[in-house]
């Protein structure tokens, strides 16, 4: 196979693994606000139940990894970073996260989420000196302006909420943060292998996400069959699953791609939100729908510049 043939291969199954991830990440929103519409459960106790059941999977794979021959030992650099990504991208964002939905709809959170391609970029650009080809700035202009446009016509829904503002800061924390892993985690698994990244950084995040939870204390939760349920839904369908699939993404593809590819998480999330939990579609976000499954598929032809 020659090489610009390969590399399409490469690139187009990249793509597919990256979007699967990404629907499957759209789920979690869901599953949370089940959770909190069916249990009396908070976010702590919450992100604590998803953690703990993908915990094992991820110190599986570590311990696979690290006990092969080929296995190559993190450096004291890799190690602080990939700690660092762990604590950063997925117990903060994902705490922020998890606090924002007890406040806001799920379509509204996807939303708010998804500017972390933006943050993703510009922080490849400006820290890395990394070029954003004109077919991500296309790409990026159309994801974006159909993301504001669903935004903007939800808020008129959703004002009269007097934590509105408050669950949106929280979500525009997460996105901040995940930015931060996105970009990391886009220069470090090159170096460490794909699944081994992930499965080092979800355990750190595992453990802190843990160590908040009996630092704060026990929360007064009956631990129900419906709600160890979501718990595991959270943990295999909505964490486990999209994490090796986005990681094996940013190994194929790279961060920017990732990033814009993934924004077919709010249009996932926004139609689930619809048909699950009753929530409202209305015209800017049909709108804003259509103008991000064209700027994701705009980004699917692109094979170069990775």
């Amino acid at each position: 196979m020659s090489k610009p043939a390969a590399g399409n291969k490469a690139y187009i199954t990249g793509f597919i693994i990256t979007f699967i991830g990404a629907v499957l990440f759209s789920t979690k929103a869901i599953f949370v606000k089940l959770a909190f519409r069916h249990t009396s459960v908070d976010a702590v106790t919450l992100l604590a139940l998803r953690m703990f059941f993908s915990v094992p999977f991820y110190i599986g794979v570590a311990f696979f990894y690290s006990s092969r021959e080929s296995n190559v030992k993190f450096t004291t650099k890799q190690w602080l970073g990939v700690i660092f990504l762990g604590l950063i991208g997925y117990y903060l964002s994902s705490l922020f996260d998890f606090i924002g939905l007890q406040y806001i709809s799920a379509g509204l959170e996807r939303l708010i989420l998804f500017l972390y391609p933006t943050f993703a970029i510009l922080l490849n650009a400006v820290i890395f000196k990394k070029t954003i080809n004109r077919v991500q700035q296309l790409a990026l202009l159309l994801t974006y302006a159909g993301i504001a446009i669903a935004y903007f016509g939800e808020m008129k829904f959703d004002t009269a909420n007097p934590d509105f503002y408050l669950g949106s800061f929280f979500v525009f924390l997460c996105a901040l943060t995940f930015s931060i892993y996105l970009v990391g985690s886009g220069r470090l698994i090159p170096k460490v292998g794909a699944t081994k990244f992930t499965a080092y950084t979800m355990t750190s995040a595992s453990v802190g996400v843990l160590a908040h939870y009996f630092a704060a204390g026990s929360q007064a939760v009956h631990f129900s069959g419906t709600l160890l349920g979501y718990g595991v839904a959270l943990a295999i369908i909505a964490t486990v699953i999209p994490t090796f699939f986005i990681s094996n993404g940013l190994k194929r593809i790279g961060s920017n791609n990732v990033a814009i590819v993934s924004s077919i998480g709010p249009v996932s999330t926004i139609l689930q939100a619809y048909f699950i939990l009753g929530e409202q579609l209305i015209m800017a976000q049909v709108i804003g729908t259509v103008l991000v499954i064209a700027g994701v598929l705009l980004t699917g032809w692109r094979n170069r510049d990775i």
